[in-house]
């Protein structure tokens, strides 16, 4: 998983392999083979606030096998397997890949603010992790390069009506997430460089 985050340039909140195993031996995993046994892909659900919440996290697909909609698969079944452990709790999820974001439209996720998350700070320690943390923290847990997806099972359109929201809003979401991860990236970077400046200079060389 991290190094698939890597080579994509994303963030991603690591896990230890005895909380992946841990997660597995629970029964909140997908683990995806083909007939032969060859491994494919994998997925799995955390619950966040005592259960209010639950995230799908983890997405990973064998290089082999990208593009050709096991990834789709997967969160279908991921998700499934979300609404039968946890029929009442909010389903969540933060990328910021356009691909990702279609697969949720589809199953009925909704773009939010990062206010409609949990607030559980275990699961936000869990960014610290990520390329993108100080960035996080800069905007006080309010904004970030992710896009914020939420399934709220009291209240959530028909994925039909998600997934034709986003077929049609599709390239203006992909603008919209470039110029925001430009503006968030170029303000970020305007703080390091005034934070740096006041620095003294002794101190400085101390720090490079």
């Amino acid at each position: 998983m991290e190094s698939s985050a890597k080579a994509r340039g994303t963030g991603i909140a690591k896990r230890s392999p005895e909380y992946i195993a841990q997660k597995m031996e629970e029964g909140k995993a997908v683990i995806a083979v083909t007939t032969d046994g060859t491994w494919v892909g994998f997925c799995y659900i955390e619950a966040w606030g005592h259960d209010t919440f639950v995230a799908n996290s983890g997405l990973i697909v064998a290089p082999d096998f990208r593009k050709t909609g096991v990834a789709k698969q997967i969160k279908q079944n991921i998700f499934d397997l979300s609404r039968k452990k946890y029929p009442d709790s909010k389903i969540f999820g933060l990328t910021t890949g356009l691909a990702v974001m279609k697969i949720n439209s589809d199953l009925g996720y909704q773009p939010v603010t990062y206010s409609e998350l949990t607030d559980d700070e275990e699961f936000w320690a869990g960014c610290k992790s990520c390329v993108n943390y100080d960035i996080l923290m800069s905007k006080q847990r309010k904004n970030c390069l992710c896009t914020a997806m939420l399934y709220d099972p009291k209240d959530h359109p028909q994925p039909e009506e998600t997934a034709n929201t986003f077929n049609k809003k599709s390239q203006l979401w992909g603008r919209f997430m470039q110029l925001k991860q430009r503006l968030l990236l170029r303000t970020f970077g305007k703080k390091e460089e005034k934070k740096n400046r006041s620095i003294p200079q002794s101190i400085k060389t101390f720090f490079y």
